[in-house]
């Protein structure tokens, strides 16, 4: 056990005589550690004492002194932070003198009478024994929750199986945060209290925050009343996740040791497991060159040994434009979801298929890792290159867009020139509507607003005479003058169209 003023003094060889009870004394007055027993009587030995130190003393530097003095005396040795004062009878006086007594117990200092059978030099040396034995105890403890730890790190989940090991063996809840952001893995303590879902969310943001810094680094953070420690993973510039302990301020050098252990294996752990995700990515690279040429049979051969199949067609075929320091991160927690979609890095970009029903996850990755999203399908995989190509086509609207998910058929019900709206598509449609708007402007005429609506009318004069509620040689003139403005001849039905795509990507 470890040495505390109560373990010291219920050794039974030294008899030793607490003269206050539990309940004189401040809470945990007698759990405090002792680090070291000391004797001295100085008048004033605070100069020469450390922190958690028994004094002991024979009082020959209270002889003539009064009851103030004592006081004083007292007074600089519990501001000293000592643990208790031991009073060696039968020296030089018999019992302990009654200003002691009541100056401790003003101060709330403990104190002891030390039988006068009984040296000194045998209390410092049972102490020292206490010290060595919990010292020896916890190194012992160590090796072996070292040594669990490392059997955990054989499982075949064995990243998971080292943190929950780690928190059985500390007691204390343990959290990680991987890079690839999303729910924290919890390993949570049989001893000890759970993260709340306030503390989870505080953790995240510190975890993130260290992540985005790209530097190892370990820290210390409050939440609410309990302290955290955040430990990043992995080497600089490509940290690999944080890991969260529960009062690893609090822990003692043992403790300590247990967890950097716990570090460099985790560390070891996800850069192989870095390793073997790139051996993965060029090995589905090639699986989606088979997928897009229409020919899936060596795919679904591969992906049922090695993830248990592809997704169930009809699928969708979504292609992914996130930024480059975002796409390992995408990719690992792609790789977590294997069992319910298939990936690939493919032409610079994220290709995901993925079931109807797992649609959610796409808004998910565009949300985390400020994604554009272009989804095409559902399709067979014997046509799964044309749900590709639906999806990029998808994919370049969502990147004219704020980002996020965007569905082919969305982009199919507006028609061709409903995707007339790009951004300098709509200034050449101004550029060629603008001789109208000013001719309109500087004559008070309603040009632009008469050839829309005969374009909408199908080029029918009395149709557009009807909704412009004009008479329909009115509506010719209008048209001839408009010809003359814009110097083209609206007859035809390409000079039509080209002015009915301006007009739609004018107002898109």
């Amino acid at each position: 056990m470890p040495a505390t003023l109560r373990t010291v003094l219920a050794l039974p060889d030294l008899a030793l005589q607490p003269l206050f009870t539990e309940t004189d004394l401040a809470a945990g007055a007698l759990d405090r550690p002792v680090a070291w027993v000391h004797s001295s009587d100085l008048a004033d030995p605070t100069p020469f004492l450390a922190d958690d130190v028994v004094l002991l003393t024979t009082g020959t530097q209270f002889e003539g002194a009064g009851a103030g003095l004592v006081a004083d005396y007292v007074e600089r040795l519990r501001a000293r932070g000592i643990v208790a004062i031991g009073f060696g009878t039968e020296v030089v006086r018999d019992g302990t003198p009654d200003e002691l007594v009541a100056a401790c117990r003003e101060a709330g200092v403990p104190l002891v009478e030390v039988p006068y059978r009984i040296p000194f030099i045998a209390i410092a040396r049972a102490a020292a024994e206490l010290h060595a034995a919990a010292e020896n105890a916890r190194r012992s403890w160590a090796l072996e929750a070292q040594h669990r730890i490392s059997l955990a790190a054989l499982h075949p989940d064995g990243l998971d199986a080292t943190f929950a090991e780690l928190a059985r063996q500390l007691p204390a809840w343990v959290g990680f945060f991987d890079a690839a952001g999303g729910a924290p893995r919890q390993f949570p303590s049989a001893r000890g209290p759970a993260a709340d879902d306030a503390a989870i969310a505080a953790l995240e943001a510190d975890a993130h925050a260290l992540l985005r810094r790209g530097q190892r680094a370990s820290v210390h953070t409050r939440v609410g009343d309990r302290t955290f420690t955040l430990q990043t993973l992995g080497r600089r510039g490509h940290l690999r996740g944080v890991l969260a302990v529960a009062g690893g301020e609090a822990l003692d050098p043992a403790g300590r040791d247990v967890v950097t252990s716990v570090i460099a294996l985790a560390g070891a752990a996800l850069e192989q497991g870095r390793d073997l995700d790139r051996a993965r990515g060029v090995l589905r690279s090639g699986l989606a060159h088979a997928l897009l040429a229409d020919d899936p049979t060596v795919a679904h051969r591969v992906a049922d040994e090695l993830w248990g199949g592809l997704p169930e067609a009809p699928a969708l075929v979504a292609v992914v434009d996130v930024a480059a320091d975002h796409r390992e991160a995408l990719l690992e927690s792609l790789e977590r979801r294997s069992h319910d979609v298939f990936h690939a890095l493919h032409d610079d970009a994220v290709m995901i298929v993925l079931e109807p029903r797992s649609r959610a996850v796409l808004e998910e990755i565009a949300t985390s890792f400020d994604a554009a999203v272009g989804v095409g399908g559902p399709a067979d995989y014997s046509t799964l290159s044309r749900a590709h190509a639906q999806g990029r086509s998808a994919l370049g609207r969502a990147r004219e867009g704020s980002r996020g998910v965007v569905d082919f058929t969305s982009l199919a019900s507006v028609g061709v020139l409903g995707l007339l709206a790009h951004a300098d598509v709509r200034e050449v449609a101004r550029a060629t509507l603008a001789p109208l708007d000013e001719h309109d402007a500087t004559n008070g005429t309603e040009l632009r607003r008469t050839v829309h609506v005969w374009l909408e009318n199908g080029a029918q004069f009395d149709a557009a005479a009807t909704a412009l509620g004009v008479h329909r040689h009115t509506v010719r003139a209008r048209i001839a003058l408009a010809e003359r403005v814009l110097a083209r001849d609206l007859g035809g039905f390409p000079a039509r169209a080209d002015l009915w795509a301006a007009f739609m990507a004018d107002e898109a």
